[in-house]
């Protein structure tokens, strides 16, 4: 579907913050709005927040030029029904994300993603992945979403769930997950779940200006920050985290024969401190022959990933049509 150099709001809805913008033809997101998640609130008060970012865009000069809306969600989703469900967001369960959108858009035409598809869609059309005709694409954040790109096309699989990598199991006796699951990736390897592990293993924030004030609560962040400095406790934490990431990597690989990997999220904003172990823990699992020299890539749209995808995904012919 042309756009004719018309532009698209995107919403990218994470279980941290709410991202809102206005995005041109190429990809470039000419403007942003950006709202905490009240992941923890009832339904209608992280809705609320949703349509408060969104009427952001809708006071802007560029709005009178927006021809559609992509939404990419954490997920699960069901593009079909329109509905997320997303393991970080309880309130949220079979949730009419995209018609309580379209309620707000008008006229325009709207399209529901996973996250991790919006990812793909990005990576493929603009960054990291262009060019590639196969990819698995993760977001490492509050959660773990994945998409995939299997022969040229984004591919979200008949729920728009493909490529969720987030909740492979490589912990059958490890920790609970809200999935209902025990041990998926997400568990071991999502910002929260790094910072809790290194919290439980003595690891603490510096209070001396090199990390997170002791007033202030510690993230996946300031464990990088640690790591980068050489704490063994960190530096452990990342290690758990890329080896588990490694495992659904390798298990992607096996099923799909994918050969290229882009990572990106907030917590891949730490860099080599993740994607250097995550490399080396990648060759040792994943041993077939035709997984050997899988690349590892950072994603190349940074924090933007999320909301250049959901506008790509609009234009993405194969996809189902977006919500008149």
């Amino acid at each position: 579907m042309a756009l004719d150099g018309r532009l698209v709001a995107a919403i990218d809805f994470g279980g941290t913050k709410i991202a809102a913008g206005i995005v041109a033809a190429d990809g470039t997101v000419l403007r942003r709005a950006v709202r905490p998640t009240p992941a923890d609130a009832p339904a209608e008060t992280v809705m609320g927040a949703v349509a408060g970012a969104l009427a952001d865009l809708m006071g802007l000069p560029e709005w009178p030029s927006v021809e559609a809306v992509g939404i990419g969600s954490a997920g699960p989703v069901d593009v079909h029904s329109g509905t997320v469900s997303p393991v970080n967001v309880p309130a949220w369960r079979d949730f009419p994300l995209l018609d309580r959108v379209a309620e707000l858009a008008g006229s325009l035409r709207v399209r529901l993603i996973g996250d991790g598809v919006a990812i793909a869609a990005a990576e493929h059309r603009y960054g990291a992945a262009r060019g590639r005709p196969d990819a698995l694409c993760v977001t490492v954040s509050t959660g773990i979403g994945g998409g995939l790109v299997l022969g040229g096309r984004v591919h979200q699989g008949p729920s728009g769930n493909a490529g969720h990598v987030g909740h492979i199991v490589v912990d059958p006796n490890g920790e609970p997950c809200p999935c209902g699951a025990r041990g998926c990736v997400e568990t071991i390897a999502s910002g929260p779940a790094i910072t809790r592990w290194a919290l439980r293993n003595g690891w603490s924030p510096s209070a001396d200006g090199t990390g997170a004030s002791i007033d202030m609560v510690p993230t996946a962040a300031d464990v990088a920050a640690s790591a980068t400095r050489g704490d063994a406790v960190a530096v452990a934490a990342f290690q758990r985290a890329a080896d588990a990431l490694a495992v659904a990597v390798a298990t992607t690989a096996a099923v799909t024969d994918i050969r290229v990997v882009v990572v990106g999220g907030g917590v891949a904003q730490s860099g080599a401190v993740l994607l250097d172990p995550l490399r080396e823990a990648v060759r040792a699992h994943a041993t077939l022959t035709f997984t050997h020299g899988i690349e590892i890539l950072p994603a190349a749209l940074g924090s933007d990933t999320g909301l250049v995808g959901a506008a790509a995904a609009v234009q993405e012919p194969h996809l189902p049509p977006p919500r008149p």
